[in-house]
């Protein structure tokens, strides 16, 4: 939980400062308004964001409740995991979950699933192949192939029909990379709990006014998230570590 809360605080600035070009690592954290330099006492996840009433010292603006939302998501996922498989399986669980939250937060927030993160994703999975029985790499391989391919010719298609773009670039690469993890089998459960995701989040806009069209966009990278580590949890407490 606590290793949880850490990556949650570099992920949370990593989200917010990616997508304008700035840098995650050079440098001393600081106010993302005033630029006042962060001492430790200020960097402590959640615990300063509540202590500081959820603004800066310096110069009192909002801090994004994105900081304390993704650090406390990052610890359950963490948390999640371990408790689940106590051990490597585990610890590559975390990872996948951790990646899952910060392209879900990127699609959400500014529709981008980064090639370099779902490209880590992807990779990430095959390698966890290492640490559990099932699924086999062939499985894994598989599943990222046929996720990819599922998702492209979907939306190739869409676009012949209906001449306009109906899915984000992203979204195939993101249902690969889930594929390498969780295998060919996850696969329509993935986009089923997804689509379940997806009608919620519209009945959701709907009871608060919002207007929701055949045109309204869903981040379906997002939706494909939520659901694919629930999956994984559940893979992982049924299945035997490899040692």
């Amino acid at each position: 939980m606590l290793l949880g809360l850490v990556v949650g605080s570099f992920l949370a600035t990593l989200i917010i400062r990616w997508p304008e070009g700035r840098s995650v690592v050079a440098g001393r954290s600081a106010c993302d308004h005033c630029g006042h330099n962060l001492r430790a006492g200020e960097l402590i996840p959640v615990l300063s964001f509540v202590l500081q009433a959820g603004k800066c010292r310096q110069c009192g603006a909002a801090i994004a409740r994105d900081h304390p939302g993704i650090e406390l998501a990052a610890a359950l996922v963490g948390g999640l995991s371990v408790l689940v498989s106590p051990d490597g399986n585990g610890l590559a669980g975390a990872l996948f979950g951790w990646l899952l939250l910060t392209l879900a937060a990127l699609d959400v927030k500014h529709h981008w699933l980064p090639d370099r993160l779902t490209a880590t994703l992807a990779i990430s999975g095959v390698l966890a192949s290492l640490l559990s029985a099932a699924p086999s790499l062939e499985d894994r391989l598989i599943g990222g192939v046929a996720g990819f391919a599922s998702l492209a010719i979907i939306a190739a298609l869409y676009k012949g029909i209906r001449k306009r773009d109906g899915m984000g670039g992203g979204d195939p690469k993101m249902l690969g990379a889930i594929g390498c993890w969780l295998g060919w089998q996850m696969l329509p459960l993935v986009l089923l709990g997804a689509s379940l995701v997806g009608i919620l989040v519209a009945i959701s806009w709907r009871l608060r006014g919002k207007s929701v069209a055949a045109g309204t966009m869903l981040p379906l990278g997002s939706l494909m998230a939520i659901a694919a580590f629930p999956l994984w949890l559940f893979q992982a407490a049924t299945v035997a570590p490899l040692y």
